[in-house]
């Protein structure tokens, strides 16, 4: 199938974002679901529940390593071919996850699994870009931003209905069939994408796996009371090969992180709103199952029910919020939103000792209206202020934010109950406040975008590779380029 100029025809778009939803959704799944399993998994294969945790970092580490090697490797080769290449690595690993019986064997297929993820997500939102028109590209990262946040909220519920009936291998041999059938539909129902001349550069991704693996590793021994003299030297490599792969990214023409993005106002805004979003979203999602249980004294049923307004008002609010980016400046929508999940964080923390269901329902209700009104118009401003050509690159930092925030929020959480405690009320209320403060920052960033100087002068004439590929849009900004 040939990419169409501006996007796929009717009704080729709808089965090619099914395929790309149901990619991006085993995907994000799979990254949350083991953590139900995990006192179970080190129990069947006999190891410390120190030990398990390698279950989850194993693939975390690899996605994160991933991403950005894995969108260059598309921006040069084609993103259909690496979405289609990871949906298939991920499938094999699920079947190596799920016949796993050791921790050692069980990692690798983790592993695995992460590397075919990273790939799914590497390139996903760039295929929207080639799947949507531009005057409706908003409306196709909604129904993404919709997948991501409803399967991110919804998978411990799932894991656990999976669970119930089953045991822990059926987590990942579940994927195997569904992987199996969303890989067919790629071959057959995803655009063709142009690829590019430019070489892969080895040396950069090699740097730039050490970089994130070191931060990451860093990040995670601040929350789990790992040796402060290993931190240290960990994020202290992370700063400096970090600084090595930028110098490096400053001499090639299609950098592996794109660098050269950073210098258009508007995607580095919306990046930094990003992570600043998905902090607080990581430390809301973290802290709310102690809150309500330790806090409030809910049950674990109750906990479930009562953080399900969150991602129903996202799956409501993001697809309006998407058709409006496609009309509104990002800065405004984003503010908006941010405002709105800065406020439910507060009214959420100020809950009285003894609530209602109803008490906690609306103001979870208002942080999902909050954060669903915030991420179409954020993701679509990320992708459309690059250049078409380097869709690849923006949308593995667009993954790379949400990884690295939501990273950064557990820790946080962690750090925050190692000094205040988990129970009693004051470790979950100082955590609650504190994604109170990131939401406020994000909020910030956001509106910064509506200054003069991210704004592409009116008449200004130039072609698609030089600027974003919507002449209309308030957020569209100069390309480095």
């Amino acid at each position: 199938m040939d990419t169409a100029e501006d996007g796929l025809p009717l009704p080729e778009r709808y089965w090619a974002i099914l395929t790309l939803v149901i990619g991006i959704v085993v995907s994000v799944l799979d990254s949350a679901m083991a953590n139900i399993a995990l006192p179970t998994i080190a129990k069947e294969i006999g190891v410390s529940a120190t030990q398990s945790i390698w279950v989850i970092n194993a693939y975390q580490l690899a996605v994160v390593i991933a991403l950005l090697p894995l969108a260059s490797v598309g921006d040069i080769f084609g993103y259909r071919r690496i979405y289609t290449i990871g949906l298939a690595v991920f499938t094999i690993a699920a079947l190596v996850s799920a016949l796993s019986h050791s921790l050692a064997m069980l990692a690798i297929g983790r592993v695995l699994q992460g590397l075919g993820a990273a790939g799914v997500m590497s390139v996903h939102i760039a295929l929207v870009r080639f799947t949507y028109p531009r005057r409706q590209l908003g409306r196709g990262i909604a129904v993404t931003a919709v997948a991501v946040s409803i399967s991110s909220a919804a998978s411990p519920s799932i894991a656990s209905a999976i669970l119930a009936i089953a045991s822990w291998p059926w987590l990942f041999a579940i994927n195997v069939p569904i992987g199996i059938v969303t890989f067919l539909m790629a071959l057959r129902l995803l655009p063709q994408t142009p690829a590019s001349t430019h070489r892969f550069d080895l040396a950069s991704a090699v740097l730039s796996a050490f970089a994130f693996a070191l931060l990451i590793s860093g990040i995670n021994g601040i929350g789990h009371g790992q040796v402060v003299l290993y931190i240290v030297i960990e994020l202290a490599g992370a700063i400096s090969v970090g600084y090595l792969l930028v110098r490096r990214q400053g001499s090639l023409s299609l950098p592996l992180l794109p660098v050269d993005l950073f210098k258009i106002p508007v995607f580095t805004l919306s990046v930094v709103a990003s992570i600043s979003t998905f902090v607080a979203q990581g430390i809301m999602f973290v802290t709310l199952p102690f809150y309500f249980q330790d806090t409030l004294g809910r049950s674990q049923v109750e906990t479930g029910l009562l953080m399900t307004p969150w991602p129903i008002m996202v799956a409501m609010i993001a697809p309006i919020a998407g058709r409006l980016a496609d009309r509104y400046p990002a800065g405004i929508l984003g503010g908006i939103g941010l405002c709105a999940l800065s406020l439910g964080f507060v009214l959420v923390a100020a809950l009285p000792a003894y609530p209602g269901a109803a008490d906690i329902v609306w103001r979870m209700a208002i942080c999902g209206f909050g954060f669903g009104f915030f991420q179409s118009p954020n993701n679509r401003a990320i992708i459309v202020s690059a250049p078409r050509e380097r869709s690849g690159g923006a949308g593995a930092i667009q993954s790379t934010a949400r990884l690295l925030g939501q990273t950064i929020g557990a820790a946080l959480v962690a750090l925050i109950f190692g000094f205040a405690g988990p129970s009693g009320g004051t470790g979950p209320t100082i955590a609650i406040f504190s994604a109170a403060i990131f939401s406020a920052l994000a909020m910030i960033a956001s509106v910064c975008r509506l200054l003069n100087f991210v704004r592409l002068p009116r008449s200004s004439h130039r072609t698609d590779s030089a600027v974003p590929d919507q002449p209309h849009d308030r957020d569209a900004v100069r390309s480095p380029h």
